[in-house]
């Protein structure tokens, strides 16, 4: 029986150390050393359903690429900042502030997503809370799940069994694994699920989106480490007072990081604004003198 084993994490960089420092050598920071549970005792833990397929040395000239096109999700917005769409097996993490509307956006591609089944797991609302979000937001005929979940070992058997085309995670800071002690939205805990979730993506070359919640300093909460294991990084900016807001790409190995999504958030959900000039025509309340 393995024993349990501790370690200390840095709030800020996601650093680890064996033992306690006051100042962490990665980011240069003071006092952000927290210990954390990484390995507690075999006893009582759950076994993660086996996704895996055995890997074995290959030639590179005898891989097989797959002509697989990416897949529309049914958002040209979104679709442009991908890169021209999602690409199957690929994992993105969408981050923004508190109600800027992440859940909404996520939430509206579930529902407009054709002929591919979607998984939408929340550990932040319950199912008739989504209901009453998705009837708001225009729900039509569409084979969209929803799952309240929050253990890793529970989401991956549901996945085994329902096998979705896309999985979309509302957010990685609620979820925990039953392989590290420590209290979900913890640097070990996000580390740890979104490692098992790449490790799903990866296997089973099922896309998987992130929502994803940002610090008052405007980073994404969590281990640096975590924006270095996905694929894509978007963020979802704006002003709450304000009805724009814009989606843009900080990372993405397989698109450029140079386009824009942008929307207006009305009371049926978000609208794809496809001519941005109307963002300044539409300021004027008044006709001014001088302009046509």
């Amino acid at each position: 029986m393995s024993k349990t084993r501790t370690a200390f994490f840095c709030r800020n960089c996601g650093a680890q150390s064996p033992k306690w420092i006051g100042k962490c050598p990665s980011c240069g920071e003071w006092n952000t050393y927290d210990e954390e549970v990484i390995q507690r005792s075999d006893s009582g833990s759950k076994r993660m359903p086996d996704l895996r397929k055995p890997a074995i040395p290959t030639l590179i000239t005898e891989v097989h690429l797959s002509s697989e096109n990416r897949m529309d999700t049914g958002n040209t917005e979104l679709n442009r900042v991908l890169g021209g769409g999602l690409v199957p097996g690929s994992v993105v993490l969408v981050g923004g502030e508190p109600g800027i509307g992440k859940s909404t956006l996520m939430l509206q591609v579930a529902l407009s997503i054709k002929n591919i089944r979607v998984l939408y797991v929340s550990g932040e609302e319950s199912e008739q809370q989504i209901r009453m979000r998705a009837e708001r937001l225009g729900m039509g005929k569409n084979e969209c799940y929803i799952l309240t979940e929050t253990a890793t070992a529970d989401i991956l058997g549901h996945i085994k069994e329902i096998k979705p085309g896309i999985v979309i995670i509302d957010s990685i800071q609620t979820l925990s694994s039953e392989n590290i002690d420590a209290s979900a939205g913890s640097i070990s805990q996000i580390r740890e699920t979104a490692a098992e979730l790449q490790r799903f993506a990866k296997t089973v070359n099922v896309p998987v989106f992130l929502i994803g919640h940002i610090t008052k300093e405007g980073t994404l909460a969590g281990p640096k480490l975590l924006e270095h294991m996905v694929d894509t990084v978007l963020q979802f900016e704006g002003d709450r007072n304000y009805g724009y807001r814009i989606l843009r790409s900080v990372k993405n190995r397989f698109g450029s990081t140079s386009e824009l999504g942008i929307y207006e958030m009305q009371a049926s959900g978000l609208r794809e604004v496809t001519n941005p000039s109307e963002m300044l025509i539409t300021q004027h309340d008044e006709p001014v003198s001088g302009m046509a």
